[in-house]
């Protein structure tokens, strides 16, 4: 009982310093984001107005400056951006013509649908090719996994997208080459979505496997060299439990740490596989707010990539320390 609640002020301690640490990161982000729109050569006002700015006058162009305050100074600017923030007023997006909390609202979930089952997919498939290849490393399996691996590592996920539309959608007709629904559609139907992440998730997942698979068949590799291990091995244990009980425990601790470091290029990927296939998540958004200069739309999306990197780094912590109790939370 002591121990269970040393155990809970421990984790109360990680979460407050990396609530301390958590600030002066997404300062530094919401800073260079404003740096970075200062520099750009677009003039929002005219992007705004698209063709009509050959024959808008330029009074109307600088009205438009003024409402959306682009020439006040930056301070000013982020001054005025961190206060409409803290009220929960994230701006308007030009591009898209609506809120940005009403943008976030509406897309955050398939973003979140497509890169939580990808990531799913990913661990199961990694664990379970990982684990077999290290324990029959050498073999064929394990030399044909790690070729596959190492291919797959060198292709863009765009590219691997483009490849698997032209199979699955094109060629052969199984899947549908992109969207949420088809055309015809009049609702949202959880078979028909399904049925459309099928390729999206797979060619997210795929992008990203190489890197948990390589990691977990060396991890499992080096585990199985172990005392311990070799120690089961000698008491007769059947070698399911020996690789599964023994060995693969004892490697998953640091793979626990890659999943967390890993996932600002999962979402990275998710960007370009929503783009792709044309869903409707923050990702196409992102990559639309960019290019038509919405920077209250921009800055909203990498404000909130910053905060899902840094909240899944502070639970990577706590399920390493919560998997192995020889981790002290409050160091």
């Amino acid at each position: 009982m002591v121990t269970g609640r040393r155990r809970l002020a421990g984790a109360g301690t990680v979460v407050r310093r990396r609530l301390l640490v958590a600030v002066p990161v997404l300062a530094a982000t919401s800073m260079g984001m404003f740096a970075l729109g200062a520099a750009s050569p677009i003039d929002p006002a005219q992007q705004y107005a698209g063709a009509a700015a050959f024959t808008t006058s330029e009074e109307n162009l600088a009205q438009i400056r003024a409402n959306w305050g682009v020439d006040d100074p930056l301070p000013v600017q982020y001054a005025r951006w961190v206060g409409n923030l803290l009220r929960g007023d994230l701006g308007w997006s030009t591009s898209r013509h609506e809120p940005v909390t009403s943008v976030l609202a509406s897309r955050a979930g398939w973003t979140l649908l497509l890169v939580g089952t990808a990531l799913a997919l990913v661990l199961v498939a990694s664990v379970l090719l990982g684990t077999l290849a290290a324990y029959r490393r050498g073999g064929w399996f394990d030399r044909a996994l790690r070729a596959v691996a190492y291919a797959v590592q060198s292709m863009p996920v765009f590219w691997i997208g483009l490849a698997a539309i032209a199979v699955f959608a094109l060629s052969l007709g199984w899947l549908p080459a992109g969207g949420l629904t088809d055309i015809t559609a009049t609702s949202t139907d959880p078979a028909d979505v399904a049925r459309h992440l099928v390729l999206p998730v797979t060619v997210l997942a795929i992008s990203q496997a190489p890197w948990f698979v390589l990691f977990v068949r060396d991890a499992v590799a080096e585990s199985l060299r172990d005392d311990h291990v070799l120690a089961a091995r000698a008491r007769g244990l059947p070698g399911r439990v020996v690789l599964f009980g023994h060995a693969l425990r004892t490697a998953l601790l640091p793979f626990l740490t890659l999943v967390g470091t890993h996932l600002p290029e999962l979402v990275g990927g998710a960007v370009l596989v929503e783009t792709v296939f044309s869903l409707p998540g923050l990702g196409a958004v992102t990559v639309e707010a960019a290019l038509g200069a919405d920077f209250p739309l921009l800055a909203a999306t990498t404000l909130a990539t910053a905060v899902v990197v840094l909240t899944a780094n502070l639970l990577t912590d706590l399920a390493y320390a919560a998997a192995d109790p020889r981790v002290r939370l409050d160091d």
